[in-house]
């Protein structure tokens, strides 16, 4: 496992351990915030329909959201890199519990409709901006490689107060982002940026 992928998982499993299948727990700051954040990632979707992988889906509160919104249909499939993660997961949804996979990157997940993937860029620890950039770009290339319709992402902004920011964490460019994206991957990019969180959600659509 690459080192970013390592500090990530053992990062995320130290919050899990901690405050248990709750926001805190993968390190957000309570359920309203959560829900709105789940909102624009499942602007991606056209319909309720087809396949979608949850990347760092950490407790599977992602999949809680979309049989509140109707989206009991889609075929949904969580991963995460955090085994005690998986286990809270599966714990919280004992009738689903086939739904969670373990991963060590993300080539190992099958082809899907839509992926969404909320947090994953956020805590880079120890690791430089540069090379924390580097991994992003690398890693919305291998995300990109498995969906058919299109992927909904999020990621901390560099507009953040000044205040408000933490050196452990990365703060992405948003304009950035969304050329990187528009360049790389198709000509239909979303910039969500207006939902009163300190990121911005990037949608694209193939």
């Amino acid at each position: 496992m690459r080192d970013e992928l390592k500090l990530t998982s053992d990062y995320y499993t130290k919050k899990i351990l901690e405050h248990g299948a709750n926001p805190k727990g993968v390190d957000w700051n309570g359920e309203e915030s959560q829900f709105v954040r789940f909102a624009q990632l499942a602007k991606v979707f056209s319909s309720f329909e087809g396949t979608c992988a949850d990347i760092g889906c950490g407790y599977g509160a992602f999949l809680d959201y979309l049989s509140v919104i109707g989206g009991k249909d889609l075929a949904y499939t969580g991963y995460d890199l955090s085994q005690p993660m998986i286990e809270a997961a599966k714990e919280k949804h004992k009738n689903q519990e086939g739904l969670f996979k373990l991963i060590n990157t993300i080539s190992e997940i099958e082809k899907v409709d839509y992926a969404v993937a909320s947090g994953i860029y956020n805590v880079r620890q120890s690791i430089s901006d540069g090379q924390w950039k580097e991994y992003i770009w690398e890693s919305l290339n291998e995300i990109n490689g498995i969906v058919k319709k299109g992927f909904a992402f999020n990621i901390l902004t560099a507009y953040s107060d000044a205040d408000k920011r933490r050196d452990y964490l990365y703060y992405a460019e948003p304009e950035e982002v969304f050329a990187f994206c528009k360049k790389e991957f198709s000509r239909n990019v979303s910039l969500l940026h207006d939902y009163n969180l300190y990121e911005f959600t990037i949608i694209v659509r193939k």
